[in-house]
């Protein structure tokens, strides 16, 4: 041992040396085996081999340094260094490379949501900020659960010391129209307030006629649900962002596309459901769970929407991604096009909504890029395109992708895509749970290199089937509504259950009926059957008839079958026996009213008619005891249309639930 440090310390000059070169070594080695082992449950031994590899060249490397300084040869001292670095610094390389692609993957994921809220005026205001809120009164809704619609400008009042009287107001509609109609001067509301309300047609010019003087940002940790391996039969909540801000974490996401896929790993089967934004459902954050559009759950954000489609489907959503629409105009450039099969030409307007800027294709085989292909996915009101029509072109968006993505070849282009993806969607998925999807992605690209990804990938299309209805929009109950008469899409009961057993059949929750008998013709062409899509009848939802006209027994008699209350009040008019007024619009949902008021002619002598109720027949809500001056939701008036349906939107199938209509 003596003679070993007297030897160390007669090369002191190459002891210094060699330690520089083991110490990079080392890192270099160490650096590699933390990466290694961040890629959980992917090539398993084949990871631990190349780390008892890396571990005897790190044992010999080692040897061969120490060894030199005892031969006190130059040249084979100098060879084993160089030899060494050599190889640290192709270790550092590539470590630092797979470290680079787990911090990209990790992009995609979030454990928090971030919410903002905006003070807003009318742009003839001359308020520019919070200086300008003078003495006037600023108008938040009451309900207590909403982040930035109560949470945050409760922060705001209290951190910017705002002494304003404040009014309390039961919806977003009821406070954008005090808002309009100048009997309020300032509102709090979600900062992508212009893109939430922008297809009702009563604030569609709201990013003209209103402005942002203050905004605050808040961030929310969401509450993480125990991991799970993606080698199980999993659900993916799409939800699409419409948006001018290219980073999908900035942007405003307005529930107007909604996807629901549920997908079987062992099977490779995949069932794709799109959910109107107009459909009518239980919206799990409103009172009572009011239904609604299923778009508007959007306006208490992701975990409001997945609870509202959880209840509509009774379907457990392990996971949601939300995908930025130029995100997809974006993938499909650095992916240098994809090759689809146009049926029909047709021209639409570009990612921006732009008419100035058409994306026109012509029918059959090419290559398209991005903005075609956003713009084929949305289109629907040439002649032969439909809802399903539409649904289908989505799909074959989908399949275009996909197969280009079998084409990545080099370390730059998936770099490219991960940064695209990466600044264009974000989901709840953990970095670990993304990488468990290796597996199944390593087995569908083996199997899929010699055919197209589709015919390897079974996607099987689910539609809702439903009819569209105007339904007044407010609860005689509780007081909560717009006061608008809307527009929605009803869902057949039949329909949804038949699109939610087939979904149930992939997850492997209930056995597969197998089908033991059929006929067909061979004169006539096949055509595939789609589950969800048919003929059926019986309304979903009763709605409150005008009886105007009609006798007063038979309303009390309808209205008895349905649980109504009514009231009759007395009136003068040409027929007696006849209604002539009611208290409620007709339209509303059955569901929603307690009791009903109907003027019934009981004399034709001239006196002073009663047309009105002598009080207001809608029962507002009781204010809770912290607010101050609650102003309710307007009281129902005789309905006139007021929103439009999104282009006819009534069962879409496939990518316009990532992709806007």
């Amino acid at each position: 041992m003596k003679g070993f440090w007297k030897q160390l310390k007669r090369s002191k000059g190459w002891l210094y040396i060699v330690a520089l070169v083991f110490i990079l070594l080392t890192i270099a080695t160490g650096h590699f085996l933390y990466i290694l082992n961040q890629f959980a449950n992917i090539e398993n031994i084949g990871r631990l081999l190349v780390g008892i590899v890396l571990v005897f060249i790190w044992i010999l490397l080692s040897y061969k340094l120490l060894r030199s300084l005892f031969r006190r040869k130059i040249k084979i001292y100098l060879r084993i260094c160089i030899i060494t670095i050599i190889y640290a610094i192709i270790l550092l390389m590539i470590s630092t490379t797979l470290g680079k692609t787990l911090d990209k993957l990790g992009n995609f994921s979030t454990n928090k949501t971030t919410y903002s809220t905006s003070i807003v005026t009318l742009s003839t205001n001359k308020a520019k900020d919070l200086a300008g809120l003078g003495n006037q009164e600023i108008g938040m809704i009451k309900d207590k659960k909403s982040v930035d619609g109560y949470e945050i400008p409760k922060e705001v009042i209290k951190e910017k010391n705002i002494k304003n009287k404040v009014k309390y107001y039961d919806s977003y509609p009821a406070l954008l129209d005090a808002l309009l109609k100048k009997k309020i001067d300032f509102v709090f509301l979600p900062t992508n307030y212009v893109v939430m309300f922008q297809n009702m047609e009563a604030y569609e010019d709201l990013d003209k006629t209103t402005k942002i003087i203050f905004t605050q940002k808040k961030e929310i940790k969401n509450v993480s649900k125990a991991g799970k391996k993606l080698t199980e039969p999993f659900t993916v909540l799409l939800m699409g962002v419409d948006s001018e801000e290219e980073d999908v974490r900035s942007s405003a996401y307005n529930g107007d596309s909604l996807m629901m896929i549920t997908f079987n790993p062992k099977t490779l089967n995949t069932t794709i459901m799109s959910i109107p934004r107009d459909t009518y459902v239980p919206i799990a954050c409103f009172a009572n769970q009011r239904k609604n559009k299923i778009t508007h759950a959007a306006w208490y954000g992701e975990d409001c929407m997945i609870k509202t489609i959880e209840g509509f489907t009774g379907i457990t959503i392990d996971y949601y991604a939300k995908i930025n629409f130029k995100g997809v105009v974006k993938l499909v450039d650095t992916l240098g096009g994809i090759d689809v099969n146009v049926p029909r030409g047709f021209c639409e307007q570009d990612s921006d909504r732009n008419f100035n800027n058409l994306q026109c294709l012509k029918a059959g085989q090419q290559k398209i890029n991005g903005e075609q292909a956003l713009a084929w996915a949305r289109h629907r009101k040439s002649a032969g395109f439909d809802d399903f029509v539409r649904g289908q072109n989505q799909q074959e968006v989908v399949k275009g992708i996909l197969n280009k993505l079998k084409t990545i070849n080099s370390l730059d282009m998936l770099y490219k895509l991960l940064d695209t993806l990466g600044n264009n969607m974000e989901t709840n998925m953990s970095r670990d749970e993304i990488l468990s999807l290796y597996n199944v992605g390593k087995d569908i690209l083996l199997k899929s290199k010699d055919m197209p990804m589709e015919d390897l990938l079974s996607m099987q299309k689910l539609y809702i089937s439903g009819y569209d209805e105007y339904i007044y929009d407010y609860s005689q109950i509780d007081g909560h509504g717009t006061g608008m008469d809307l527009y929605n899409f009803v869902p057949y009961t039949q329909s949804v259950k038949e699109v939610v057993n087939a979904m149930k059949v992939n997850l492997g929750k209930v056995e597969h009926k197998m089908v033991k008998s059929f006929a067909f013709d061979v004169e006539d062409e096949y055509e595939e059957a789609v589950i969800g899509k048919g003929e059926y009848s019986g309304a979903s939802v009763t709605l409150l008839p005008d009886f105007t006209g009609s006798s007063q027994s038979y309303v009390q008699s309808w209205a008895a079958n349905h649980g109504i209350r009514v009231t009759v009040k007395e009136t003068t008019g040409s027929v007696i026996g006849r209604v002539v007024n009611q208290n409620l619009p007709s339209g509303m949902d059955v569901d929603y009213v307690s009791n009903l008021t109907i003027y019934v002619v009981t004399s034709t002598v001239d006196r002073a008619p009663v047309d009105e109720p002598e009080e207001d027949p809608i029962a507002t809500p009781t204010p809770t005891p912290d607010e101050e001056d609650p102003v309710t939701s307007p009281t129902p008036t005789p309905p006139t249309p007021t929103d439009t349906p999104d282009g006819g939107d009534s069962g879409d199938d496939g990518l316009d639930d990532i992709l806007p209509n």
